[in-house]
């Protein structure tokens, strides 16, 4: 039995690197993008920092892995955050069999010898059944030292609020973090409005964390990304066309709507997002912070957000231009919710209405190097 770690909001960094964007989903080869660089720059932008990753993102856990190994940063400079469940998009295995195997071919691929913190995937696709068997599980790897914190990720807010009140009430412990995506965006900002309270009240959640600012890509100037799994995004076409309108919108005052999307998001998760966020950040003593993940595919791109967190840590400290930066995004936001009009905080069904379980193909037990014979182009 190993000594349990300190509580998830005094080491969690405030903000994460997300990797579904290695993946193709989002791009064409994502073996040919410049992760090593992309890693390599945002190790070098704090002291501590987190990376977000899932073996259901492709390659993703192997890319980041490979970078990791040759970067060689140390251990206590990085957050490892990787996820079990969710293989293919209508294949998911909860089965603690399954859950030890994927934990153990994480911990080779990232090449360390513990996970910092590990999620439930999409848990809105299983039974809750199936979901506190896992959780359950991971508690005894807890025990076994191979992972430190427990969480639960997905779409809907309320199931997520749901299910985490559930496991506390059932299990007597709560959980250390729930994860949620494109729901604190400019577009949907339900994970304030609906769950912050009740995961950190009812579910006695530590650690609340807002992930796709963007919007799995929608709130982009170029609209949602297509790879080589063709248009995954299950937005229905009233929702990208306002979404369109308001990149129109934006452009008109000489602005990006990702960046608007961006630095809005960031600002105000780390605020409202407090409550349930992490102690750590320069400057920021005693003051917690919501905690955020970010995805890239271009060196880039992570440098412009890098730069608007900057300007949100000046903001909380009292930088009076900073703050003046804010106020006239934040401003902008305001009436871009006229745009949105009665398309502001429409959700898309997760399941879809045309979701049908399926089996785990055989192919799934795979080695890396069958899986992706791509892997002889990492060097």
């Amino acid at each position: 039995m190993t000594a349990r770690p300190p509580p998830l909001s005094q080491t969690l960094p405030p903000l994460l690197l997300g990797s579904a964007t290695f993946n193709s989903q989002y791009n064409k080869s994502p073996f040919n993008l410049p992760f090593t660089s992309i890693i390599r720059h945002f190790l070098s932008s704090s002291p501590k920092v987190g990376f977000d990753t899932s073996p259901y993102y492709g390659p993703a856990e192997i890319l980041l892995g490979h970078s990791l190994k040759l970067l060689s940063p140390p251990r206590n400079t990085y957050f490892l955050a990787t996820k079990i469940g969710r293989i293919a998009s209508s294949e998911f295995d909860y089965s603690p069999e399954w859950i030890r195997r994927s934990i153990n071919r994480s911990l080779t691929r990232l090449g360390v010898e513990k996970l910092d913190l590990v999620y439930c995937h999409d848990i809105e696709f299983v039974s809750f059944d199936e979901v506190i068997s896992a959780v359950n599980t991971l508690r005894e790897l807890r025990s076994e030292g191979k992972i430190d914190y427990i969480g639960i990720s997905g779409y809907p807010v309320d199931l997520l609020s749901q299910t985490a009140e559930k496991i506390y009430k059932i299990t007597g412990e709560g959980l250390d973090a729930v994860m949620s995506y494109s729901n604190y965006t400019i577009q949907n900002t339900r994970l304030a409005s609906n769950g912050l309270q009740r995961l950190t009240n009812g579910g006695k959640v530590e650690c609340v964390i807002n992930a796709s600012l963007l919007g799995m890509g929608l709130l982009r100037t170029q609209g949602v990304p297509v790879g080589d799994m063709g248009d995954f995004h299950p937005s229905s076409d009233g929702l990208r066309k306002v979404c369109s309108d308001a990149a129109g919108f934006v452009a008109s005052r000489g602005k990006k709507l990702e960046e608007v999307a961006y630095r809005w998001a960031l600002e105000n998760w780390a605020d409202e997002g407090g409550v349930a966020g992490t102690s750590i950040l320069p400057g920021e003593e005693g003051k917690k912070v919501g905690v955020s993940v970010i995805g890239v595919s271009y060196l880039e791109e992570l440098e412009s957000i890098l730069n608007t967190w900057e300007d949100v840590v000046k903001a909380r400290d009292g930088d009076t231009q900073a703050a003046g930066r804010r106020k006239e995004n934040d401003d902008l936001v305001e009436e871009l919710k006229g745009v949105f009009g009665e398309w502001y905080d429409d959700i898309w069904g997760s399941p879809g209405e045309d979701y049908v379980r399926e089996e785990v193909k055989p192919e799934r037990l795979l080695d890396d190097e069958e899986l992706w014979p791509e892997m002889k182009l990492l060097k």
